[in-house]
């Protein structure tokens, strides 16, 4: 093989163990969102007012 061949797959070769290597799970973020307070339902006066 030519020099530069050699040259192009150790690169590689070294980029691919480097991708690797750093593949390291990522921490998630997580949001706490608080619920909207529920609205009471109005009270029963009778049947019209």
């Amino acid at each position: 093989m030519s020099k530069n061949i050699k040259t192009v797959a150790a690169l590689g070769l070294i980029v691919l163990i480097a991708a690797c290597a750093r593949s390291e799970p990522a921490q998630e973020e997580f949001v706490i969102v608080d619920p909207e307070p529920m609205s009471q339902e109005p009270a029963f006066t009778g049947k019209f007012k």
